[in-house]
């Protein structure tokens, strides 16, 4: 069955290790006939969250006037939400951390169009050896999959890349290649 997939990337680097990443599995995910969308939050313009607590009241899930309704309606029709981005200081980059302080919204008791269902990845580069690197935004992650009850797809975890490229002396971008066909 064709799904809709909704690829989020992280990186301010639009030639980077997670952007790589993004696009073998977007090239995989595709060949199989799956429709993908793909948003870059470090090329969009998005705020953090306010606290303002109007979620909903306008019926969109944000109230702020910025990219995050493209963002939002990405959500909302995915049935596959891929994050992919590399690690800042054992997190997300903050473009991307602003789109997920804003997923509050949907966990919101006003929430109109709830994210419950879906299937997650999470693929994730980073700089420093050792797999124990990702703890925290395998925590992120597992926090996300919890609130939403989202399924827990698979993760493709590379540590020891920094440079751009440097994912291509890996076997990386294969099986991100393979997880987007396997969806």
């Amino acid at each position: 069955m064709k799904k809709n997939v909704f690829v989020i990337t992280g990186s301010s680097r639009k030639n980077g290790n997670s952007a790589a990443m993004a696009e073998a599995f977007i090239r995989g995910a595709e060949e199989q006939g799956h429709a993908v969308r793909r948003f870059d939050t470090a090329f969009h313009k998005l705020a953090g969250c306010m606290a303002c607590d109007r979620c909903w009241s306008d019926e969109k899930a944000c109230v702020m006037n910025d990219d995050w309704q493209e963002f939002a309606a990405g959500l909302e029709a995915a049935d596959v939400v891929v994050f992919s981005y590399p690690m800042y200081w054992s997190s997300a980059p903050a473009q991307l951390k602003a789109a997920i302080d804003r997923l509050y919204s949907y966990c919101s008791a006003k929430t109109l169009r709830p994210l419950t269902g879906k299937r997650c990845i999470l693929l994730l580069c980073g700089e420093c050896e050792g797999k124990e690197i990702f703890d925290q935004a395998l925590a992120m992650h597992q926090g996300l999959n919890g609130y939403f009850s989202w399924e827990d797809a698979g993760k493709l975890l590379v540590d020891g890349v920094f440079e751009a490229g440097a994912i291509e002396k890996t076997d990386a971008l294969e099986q991100a290649f393979t997880m987007g066909k396997g969806i």
